[in-house]
């Protein structure tokens, strides 16, 4: 009897090993990923006015949420100056590939910045396209970043900004084009109110966040999670967000969708 026993908690320690062994692999391997992210933002060389934003805009958890390794062919969706693609870049590594994406107006608001970040990172390539006819191939993007532009695609410009009209019906149909099947889609934007859809998308450059989860799903996107890191309970949602009271200080949605035909 006492050495049926012995046998049991030798079995039951023996499990409770491979546990613990399987816990730390599991812990070792998030860390790792983790390491990635945190490692690009810490990246020796980035400019000063992106640390700036790196407080505001915490780089390194939203990025975590994408999932984009080494070696991925990801975009920088309407990019700007590309601090994102900067980021992308050390993430994505020398066998990865960012493509930095504007179309001719957010070029010119950058004031062409992009261009000292694409001379010293050689896996990040610029291209000018309109975002109804992407210049990219079928199906041949790992990821898609979308990052405070979405409510752009409804802006109708009545204030002389060069700002094109938007068929945004094209513009979602060319990212579902863009992404492989499983690909990622990640989605961040300055919230409106509830149930507004996409009416301040132009007035103050916000939009509601349910009406973005079903604009994406009606195009084949998978919503799979969010996240509350960029949330501020205190924005109204009343005031424009680039410039003014509100600027770095707006509440922003985060959501990730996944391409699933």
């Amino acid at each position: 009897m006492s050495g049926s026993l012995s046998a049991a908690r030798l079995a039951v320690h023996h499990t409770f090993i491979l546990a613990l062994i399987g816990v730390a692999a599991l812990a070792g391997a998030n860390a790792e990923a983790s390491d990635v992210y945190d490692a690009a933002v810490a990246h020796a060389g980035r400019p000063a006015a992106d640390l700036k934003r790196d407080a505001i805009d915490h780089p390194a958890e939203v990025l975590r949420l994408s999932g984009i390794k080494p070696g991925m062919q990801v975009a920088d969706y309407l990019a700007g100056d590309g601090y994102y693609s900067e980021l992308l870049s050390y993430i994505v590594g020398a066998k990865g590939h960012v493509l930095l994406i504007n179309n001719g107006a957010y070029d010119r608001w950058s004031e062409n910045h992009w261009q000292e970040r694409v001379a010293r990172l050689p896996n990040v390539e610029h291209r000018t396209m309109e975002v109804e006819h992407l210049d990219v191939p079928d199906h041949s993007l790992d990821a898609l970043l979308v990052v405070k532009v979405y409510h752009d695609l409804y802006w109708i410009d009545t204030e002389g900004t060069t700002w094109p009209k938007i068929d945004t019906n094209l513009a979602l149909k060319e990212m579902a084009r863009v992404l492989k099947p499983g690909g990622v889609l990640l989605l961040v934007d300055h919230s409106a109110k509830p149930g507004t859809g996409a009416a301040d998308a132009g007035r103050i450059h916000r939009i509601d966040e349910e009406y973005a989860r079903h604009d994406f799903e009606k195009y084949g996107f998978k919503y799979v999670s969010k996240s509350d890191v960029l949330r501020r309970p205190d924005d109204p949602r009343e005031l424009i967000t680039y410039k003014g009271p509100m600027v770095g200080k707006t509440d922003r949605f985060v959501m990730v969708f996944r391409k699933d035909r």
